[in-house]
């Protein structure tokens, strides 16, 4: 009990150090703790690392990480679902509160380095980035090996969440990949002060060093419940920066990759009934009492989830959240009046006997195409008796590993392996795949960039695809802006800009971004 308390306090402590103006990127994460000190206390209680560690993770889904008091700003899944929005592939259907609507929707933010959703996204990534650098610091620094081994599992874990945040960022604030072009400062030393913007070239090498030393480092860790980063977790956040890359040596280390998380067999692919109700009319009910049989995405236990956090009554998620955000049976502004909605033309796409069709309402109406059959609470009270959010979240699921490993062995000419890896997804959503025997090249690559819209969608993963994929994305008839219009990939209205605060107290960044 008593190392119990000292981890939960030394998390409490992180999080509470939340500072202001020109400390916005909390050089210092914690107002209660210094880098110095995590590493004289480390010494002594290597279980104050492990508090420090816990409290990064807690960053993920607390509200207000973002800098900010908006009911947009709670972390991890707050970003997926602007990535999403930003994509096309989840439409704001109606609008009463206006949450999303002009800043992200209407791509005002984006246009606009003075917005804050500018600046969420950019205080919470380096948030944990210099959260991690303090762990990485009291371990040794960049280069060390800890000689115990419960070090070395953690120093693997810092390692792997910087270089998630390090990855999203990129994706963020850069139009495409290019590697030559200077795009974010690279910290990689708690002790590090403002710096220039150096090239992606760098923040990439960064980021492939941290995974790959975080795969070995990982490497015999079972790790205590499903939010901490195990070596697993480590070769999909490097597959997912590789593939960014595009070249063909990119490519076949993501096929491998890939393949080796799914050749452990730890992690099934989700079953129809795990993905979708079984009975449609069922989802199209606004009240059924709990008796609802499939579908939901709130448990973090699903075997084919890799990664995700077991949310309690204990987590203080409420309203501020996700699923206040995106649930019509939580208390949320998707039960209010601010829905959430697949895409119409992307849902139409979906083949008849498409089991991820029962994922949404298909009755008439305003609340037409909300995800009322994958994402809700199991209670199945329309707009939640509760404010209070227990249900889980999830990061990443291994059907990601499956769809990556299809998409890198059709960028590298590997059709029959493509189709196996794709097949073994879709033959638990069609009654017939076939049809796929009749793809190659880039048909083939165009199929397996449609199913992982639809397979992920909602997830905070068609963003990342559509910048892999160059697309161009074209909104269907039920979002609120900008229907019809072709927009690409590397369009300005799709990236973030640097935020005015970085610009204002960082004296190595201008206002040329």
């Amino acid at each position: 009990m008593k190392n119990l308390l000292k981890i939960t306090g030394v998390a409490a402590a992180l999080l509470l150090g939340v500072s202001c103006s020109e400390d916005f990127l909390e050089k210092q994460p914690s107002e209660f703790l210094t880098a110095d000190q995590v590493e004289e206390a480390a010494t002594n209680n290597p279980d104050v690392l492990a508090g420090t560690l816990a409290g990064i993770y807690t960053l993920q889904f607390t509200s207000g990480t973002g800098g900010t008091t908006n009911h947009d700003d709670f972390g991890q899944k707050g970003y997926d679902i602007y990535g999403d929005m930003l994509s096309g592939d989840l439409a704001l259907s109606v609008s009463s509160f206006g949450w999303y609507r002009a800043d992200i929707t209407e791509f005002q933010a984006p246009l606009d380095f003075t917005s804050t959703r500018n600046y969420m996204p950019w205080r919470y990534y380096y948030r944990i980035i210099r959260s991690a650098n303090v762990v990485i610091d009291a371990l040794g620094g960049q280069d060390a090996v800890p000689e115990v081994q419960a070090n070395q599992y953690i120093m693997g874990q810092a390692k792997a969440i910087r270089a998630h945040s390090y990855f999203y960022l990129t994706q963020y604030y850069q139009n495409e990949y290019n590697p030559s072009q200077e795009i974010l400062p690279l910290y990689d030393e708690s002790a590090d002060e403002n710096g220039p913007k150096v090239a992606a070239s760098e923040i990439y090498a960064l980021m492939e060093r941290d995974l790959n030393d975080a795969i070995t480092l990982l490497d015999g860790f079972n790790r205590s419940a499903k939010n901490e980063i195990n070596q697993d977790i480590a070769k999909g956040i490097l597959a997912y920066v590789l593939a960014t890359k595009g070249t063909n040596e990119a490519w076949q280390r993501v096929y491998d990759l890939t393949g080796d998380v799914i050749a452990t067999g730890n992690y099934p692919i989700m079953t129809a009934e795990e993905v979708a109700p079984l009975d449609q009319a069922e989802t199209n009910k606004q009240n059924n009492s709990g008796s609802i049989v499939g579908g939901g995405f709130n448990d973090v236990n699903t075997p084919g989830w890799m990664w995700g956090v077991d949310l309690t009554s204990d987590s203080g998620v409420g309203l501020v959240s996700w699923w206040g955000q995106m649930d019509f049976f939580s208390y949320s502004y998707a039960g209010y009046g601010d829905y959430k909605a697949i895409d119409s033309g992307l849902f139409a796409q979906m083949s008849a006997d498409d089991v991820r069709r029962r994922q949404f309402n298909t009755s008439s109406g305003s609340n037409r195409l909300q995800p009322w059959g994958k994402f809700y609470d199991p209670a199945r009270v329309p707009r939640g008796p509760s404010v209070v959010i227990d249900e889980d979240y999830v990061y990443m699921r291994v059907a990601e590993m499956y769809l990556l490993n299809a998409e890198a062995a059709a960028n590298l000419g590997m059709d029959a392996e493509a189709r196996e890896s794709l097949r073994a997804v879709l033959d638990l959503r069609l009654s017939d795949t076939s049809y796929l025997d009749a793809l190659s090249g880039q048909q083939l690559i165009n199929e397996i960039y449609l199913q992982t819209r639809l397979e992920l969608w909602g997830e905070g993963k068609s963003y990342l695809a559509m910048k892999r994929n160059k697309a161009t994305i074209v909104r269907g008839s039920n979002h609120l802006s900008f229907v019809g219009e072709p927009i690409p990939h590397n369009d300005e209205r799709l990236t973030f800009e640097i935020p005015e605060a970085e610009i204002l107290y960082n004296p190595f960044i201008d206002s040329q971004n």
